[in-house]
């Protein structure tokens, strides 16, 4: 039989009093909420889940969902990063935040799955609580399209009543992308980028150039692991290919939980996340693979 102590905390080393009062075992008497809670905020994160029906899948949506944007925000941190070392010429500093966003990208992608079961009749007795809520208003994913290149001052509108958010979204409006970084990049080291791709308005979305897969084409002819050129159009290729399958995975998502029927935001629903799915990330590094 475990004593009390030990039943209180399974994953204690030995299992029994003893070994706490040798200093053999951690901590077990705090006079307020342990530091584990403080530290994590544990009992805030627990009062988020809050349905407003009676369904049981409700609760999975709305987990699922909450982790989603915690990841948007760890992955944005990551690519920034990786962007401001291409800013300084910091191309191994680049290639190495680059990596961490990847393995970020990997949870995020993988976190799909907590739908994965979810069917139609589940989805459609608790949707109509949600209203016109809809993840196309997420200004954390709004803000790693903008970070990949996707420009649109109209998708700052949703936004307009939260003032900080604006004020963070018109930043990365302004801004060059990550992918814009990578270009002044090649262009500093004398690629032949059109300086009109090296200096332009980051405002507008990115319009692909037959001059930049040339320039990422001389870069592919020393694919050699000395060649840190090559070494970070891996990393960015690894980072637009799990853009692509998160879009995926979401279209999947939407199909087998509804199907075609209109997008709660307003959108045509699955035929919008089709088009975006073909949208390819970085599209230099995807098309000089026709020619190579």
């Amino acid at each position: 039989m475990l004593s009390t102590t030990a039943q209180q905390c399974p994953y204690m080393p030995g299992g029994d009093d003893d070994g706490v009062e040798a200093g053999g075992g951690p901590t077990l008497a705090f006079e307020r909420a342990t530091p584990y809670v403080d530290y994590v905020g544990v009992d805030t994160l627990l009062s988020l889940q809050n349905t407003r029906t009676d369904e049981p899948a409700e609760s999975a949506f709305i987990i699922s969902t909450q982790v989603m944007e915690l990841l948007f925000t760890l992955v944005q941190e990551r690519w920034e990063a990786a962007r401001d070392a291409l800013e300084t010429d910091d191309v191994p500093g680049a290639i190495a935040w680059l990596r961490r966003a990847c393995n970020a990208q990997d949870v995020l992608n993988a976190s799909w799955g907590l739908l994965a079961d979810m069917t139609p009749t589940e989805f459609n007795r608790f949707r109509p609580a949600f209203g016109e809520a809809s993840g196309f208003q997420s200004y954390g994913y709004r803000k790693l399209e903008f970070l990949l290149g996707n420009k649109s001052a109209a998708m700052i509108r949703p936004h307009k009543a939260m003032g900080g958010v604006v004020t963070e979204l018109t930043r990365l409006l302004e801004g060059p992308s990550l992918y814009d970084a990578a270009l002044r990049l090649l262009f500093r080291r004398g690629l032949p980028v059109p300086e009109d791709h090296a200096e332009r308005d980051w405002t507008a979305d990115y319009e692909p150039s037959p001059e930049v897969e040339r320039a990422w084409t001389e870069v592919y002819r020393d694919d050699q692991p000395g060649n840190e050129l090559f070494l970070l159009a891996e990393a960015l290729l690894d980072v637009a290919e799990r853009v692509t399958r998160w879009r995926h995975s979401h279209l999947v998502a939407v199909k087998r939980t509804m199907g075609r029927k209109p997008g709660s935001g307003g959108s045509n629903g699955l035929n919008w996340l089709a088009r975006h799915v073909e949208q390819d990330v970085f599209p230099e590094l995807w098309s000089l693979r026709n020619t190579i």
